[in-house]
This record gives C-alpha cells, structure tokens and sequence, in this order.
C-alpha cells in the first residue's frame, strides 16, 4: 500500500513540474472572487501555477496534410470539424498541452476544446463573446478546464458547463458546435483530404504518443483524481462516454456497453422528450448522434451484415452521418451538435441526474 501511496505522489509531482500544475489544492484567485459567480467558488481551485495562460491556447495553428503528422499514431484520439467545407482534425496530442484552439474561418470563429483532466472535447461558437479569444484561465472547477475570454468584459466559462459562471456575462450561453471524437485512423478514412494541425505550434512540447503527461490517468479503472470529488461509482470514472445533454439530467451512452453491443451499432434513443440516433463504430472508438430526419421526414436506422442502413431506402451510412451508397447516396442527417464524449466520473458530475443507455432499445 505504501509503495503505491508514494508511487502516486511521484506521478503526481512528475505532473506538476510538467504543466506547473498547483502542488495542493488552493481557492480560485481575486478575481473569480470579486466577480458574481453563479456556481459554488469554494469549488474553484487554481490548477497551474501562473495563473491565466499557464496553459498557453493556440490560436489558428499551421495546418498540413496527413503524411505530415508523423506525431500520430493510427489509434492516437483526433477532435474532427469540418470548416467552411474544410475537413480538420485536432489531435489530443496537441490539446494535451494547450487545451483550446481559436481558429479563425471565413465568416466563423470557433473554439476547439479539450480538457484532458475530464476527457471532455467541445467546440463553440466564439461570436458570443465578439468573435474574441477563448484562453485557460488555470482554474479547474469539478476538475474541468476553465476558460476565459480575452475581451474587456472578461469572464470565466466552465467548458463543461457551456455557458459564463463568474463575470460581467454570467449565464451566457455558448453555441456547440458539432464534433466528431475518433482515432486518426477513422477520421482519415472519412476524410482523405483532411487538414491536421501540424505539431510545429511555436511550443517546445513532445507531442508523440510518448510524450502524454498524465501517466495512466486514462485508464478507465483508474478513479484517481488532480482534485477530490465524488464519484459516481456506476461507471467505471475514466470510461468514455456520449453524453446527450438535457437539464440537470441527460443520457449517457458508455463506450463499453456499445463495444459489448457489437463492432457497429445504430441507437435509437429518446432524450429531452426528442429521439435521437447513435452511430458506433468500434475499429475508430467513435459514438456520435444524430436528428433521424431527412427532408422533413423521419428515418429509421438498423444494422445489417455490418453496415448502417436507413430501413427506408436500404441506403449505406457512415459514422458521420453521412450515406455512402443506395438512393440516398451523398445525403448527410444533421448532427445533434449538444452531444459530446467525456470520461464517466465528469458527465456525471455535470449531469448528476443522468439516465445511462443499458444496451436495450
């Protein structure tokens, strides 16, 4: 027991001289205390020493093609966009070490975020904040990533919270985006042409495989945390899931439920009182969600010999929602862009009313 107590506690320093994460739990700094917060700020703790910033965001990364990424493994974990018709995937490998990237399209500005305390990749809208930049505050709340805006009424956004807690625009709202999590190996399949953030980000950092700086913090059994809380003990608490957000409730869809279900699966589920369809794909350990309608039409999707299928029509549909083959060949079902992937113990956190999909119909 000693031995692994001081095992930990190396791992634990080793983290902290990596990122300068905080050596013991501190209370957030003025300002988040001088600003009206809506959330419990005994809660808010600082998580890198440095304060804002300590975690630099990248904004508008050089892009390359995928026979340039030699940092990328087939299986490493992407966060996939498709932009002003542009395919591009964000490597958690970068986002091991910066956590937000500010892409600036024509006619768009989007945040691409992703905490690697609570596995959690979103994307947001930046028009709410003026089209400004998203940065890491170096605040954690529930062990998530806080972020700020870099604008004159400056605020503080739990990313998993999607919305201002503390600042001058509290109860904001932020517009998700719709992503799609997999391995490198599945986005490129989806997408040959794909764009990839080159790992020339004007940081020295190892962003290999090898160079992950959390040891075996993503092993789903693993229910050690940067910070304690409680745990909701239904799930394994490092276990991916979707989770499909709705009030204080939601449903989470558990990655090894879906594995256990078969290599590919078409969910139809009913959150908020709406029905949604899940698409699985093992071989890329990818779940997303999608509105089962096409021109204003409801469909109904099934697996058969291996394939999706839309009951209709027989048509072939992939992982994106997009179908491959059959009379509805090229047609594309609309994204429940709410939906994302995180680790069990943070959905639950977050959504601590959440129904969990059981592998029934």
């Amino acid at each position: 027991m000693m031995m692994m107590r001081t095992t930990w506690m190396l791992w634990m320093l080793a983290v902290g001289l990596l990122l300068g994460l905080a050596a013991c739990e501190e209370q957030a700094p003025s300002q988040a205390e001088a600003d009206d917060c809506q959330i419990d700020e005994s809660r808010i703790v600082q998580g890198c020493q440095g304060g804002k910033d300590c975690i630099p965001a990248l904004t508008d990364p050089p892009l390359v093609a995928p026979e340039a990424a030699t940092y990328l493994t087939p299986e490493s974990r992407v966060i996939g966009i498709v932009a002003d018709g542009t395919p591009i995937a964000v490597p958690h490998n970068i986002l091991w070490w910066h956590e937000i990237v500010n892409f600036d399209f024509e006619g768009s500005r989007y945040a691409v975020t992703y905490c690697p305390l609570t596995g959690s990749s979103l994307m947001f809208d930046r028009s709410v904040i003026g089209g400004g930049e998203f940065g890491v505050s170096g605040l954690l709340f529930q062990n998530n990533l806080i972020m700020y805006d870099r604008t004159s009424q400056e605020s503080l956004w739990p990313q998993m919270r999607r919305e201002a807690d503390c600042g001058p625009r509290i109860e904001t709202e932020l517009t998700t985006q719709p992503v799609l999590e997999t391995t490198w190996e599945g986005w490129q399949a989806l997408h040959p042409n794909t764009r990839v953030l080159s790992d020339d980000t004007g940081f020295s950092r190892n962003y290999t495989p090898s160079g992950y700086p959390y040891g075996n913090y993503e092993v789903p059994t693993n229910d050690r945390l940067l910070f304690d809380m409680a745990i909701d003990r239904r799930r394994p608490p490092k276990e991916r899931v979707l989770g499909l957000p709705a009030g204080e409730g939601g449903l989470a869809i558990p990655f090894m439920t879906l594995e256990e279900a078969g290599p590919v699966q078409a969910l139809h589920v009913t959150v908020g009182g709406e029905e949604v369809v899940v698409f699985w794909n093992a071989a890329h350990r990818g779940a997303m969600a999608y509105h089962p309608m096409l021109d204003g039409q409801p469909r109904r999707f099934t697996v058969r010999d291996g394939r999706i299928v839309d009951e209709g029509t027989g048509s072939t549909w992939r992982l994106d929602g997009r179908a491959t083959d059959g009379p509805l060949a090229g047609e594309r079902i609309e994204p429940v862009a709410e939906a994302y992937v995180s680790f069990w113990f943070a959905w639950a956190a977050f959504q601590p009313e959440t129904r969990i999909w059981s592998g029934g119909p």
